[in-house]
């Protein structure tokens, strides 16, 4: 069996910190006003911020805290998912459609997890990994 906790966990309070920051950014949505060209404007319209350079306003915007808070929520609906099953998660899993499940699912979360890489806690062991799915090949 796998244990996959720690890697779970790891994913989890980076998601915890993203939340933390989108929250002390006001959990707002953000706006690029047409009228007002590298304007960033808050939910009352107000000027966040403004950045007059190379389209970095509507970048920005795109990212808003609302945004994250909900990209952030329906990933840990998938963390949740993976969970149920993680232990399915292995070098070898069996060949069944909840190991298949659970390779792949981890596979995600193992994505996730890399984006990260530069963390102090993240593990190389996490990087993802290809598993061979299919019948046991014959050596002859």
């Amino acid at each position: 069996m796998a244990d996959n906790s720690d890697l779970l966990a790891f994913v989890r309070a980076r998601l915890a910190e993203e939340e933390l920051i989108a929250r002390e950014a006001g959990g707002d949505g953000w706006r690029t006003p047409a009228e007002a060209p590298g304007e960033v404007h808050d939910r009352t319209s107000g000027i966040a911020f403004v950045v007059r350079s190379r389209g970095y306003d509507r970048h920005i915007a795109f990212q808003d805290p609302a945004r994250s808070l909900r990209r952030i929520e329906t990933t840990r609906v998938l963390l949740d998912e993976y969970e149920e099953i993680a232990v399915l998660d292995t070098d070898r899993p069996a060949q069944d459609f909840a190991s298949g499940r659970a390779v792949g699912l981890g596979f995600v979360v193992r994505q996730m997890a890399a984006e990260h890489a530069g963390h102090p806690d993240y593990r190389v062991k996490w990087l993802p990994r290809f598993s061979h799915w299919g019948p046991p090949s014959e050596t002859g």
